[in-house]
């Protein structure tokens, strides 16, 4: 089986954003006069879009809303994590990324972001780091109806469509992409699609992780060429 394509989880695995998410919704449901505390934000909220979060979050209180509504609320939290990033003087990417990314372009890997996330807000994000010239394809949180977000595996198998039609001599298949995700919702919605996850320990520990992944590593670090050819032959694509 070789490997072709990484496919990134975009927070909690490539930026360390998740408090700011969390304190963001906390801030609208004060706004929609709710108790902000979210004792299941876990379950409800990791690894999923902000549209199904959000929508989950104000049923579960009580409230009937559109998904015109929850839309408006979710545009008012992108203005406001852009400020939030604006602010920072360094964007709290995980250690290890760059690195990563550079051993796995040097094997000629494609690469590709797939997220629940808004694409206002992994493009801010690549842009202000200077990633995003090396991901071919962004799959978002927009690019699907709300319902085929993670833990479904819509998400994944549209960007191993997109990469396949960037590069058609890939012959590129799920069984030749490794995931790399961080929450439960992601790493089922990859298994889901028959691509094989890397999780990454960033949000939960270890042995939950490694519980549910094919394999588990606690840092992006650990991520290496090295790492890959042990389970993966050949590596580069087009070997």
């Amino acid at each position: 089986m070789s490997l072709k394509a990484v496919l990134f989880d975009f927070n909690g695995v490539i930026i360390n954003d998740e408090a700011i998410h969390r304190g963001l919704i906390e801030d609208l449901l004060v706004s929609e006069n709710l108790r902000p505390e979210i004792p299941d934000y876990t379950q409800i909220c990791l690894g999923r879009s902000d549209r199904a979060c959000l929508m989950d979050l104000l049923m579960q209180r009580g409230r009937m809303v559109t998904e015109a509504y929850v839309d408006k609320l979710v545009q008012k939290k992108a203005a406001a994590y852009q400020q939030q990033l604006d602010s920072l003087d360094k964007l709290p990417l995980y250690p290890g990324l760059e690195d990563a990314i550079y051993q796995f372009r040097t094997a000629n890997l494609k690469l590709a972001v797939v997220t629940g996330a808004r694409r206002s807000e992994v493009e801010l994000v690549l842009g202000k780091a200077n990633l995003a010239q090396f991901f071919s394809v962004v799959v978002s949180s927009e690019d699907l109806p709300l319902d085929r977000g993670k833990p479904e595996p819509d998400l994944y198998l549209l960007a191993v469509e997109k990469l396949q039609q960037q590069f058609p001599e890939l012959e590129l298949k799920p069984e030749n992409c490794l995931a790399i995700e961080d929450s439960f919702a992601g790493i089922m919605a990859a298994q889901a699609a028959d691509i094989p996850v890397a999780g990454v320990a960033h949000t939960f520990p270890y042995q939950m992780i490694h519980r549910r992944a094919d394999w588990a590593v606690d840092y992006l670090t650990e991520l290496t060429v090295d790492w890959l050819s042990q389970r993966y032959e050949p590596v580069a694509a087009g070997a």
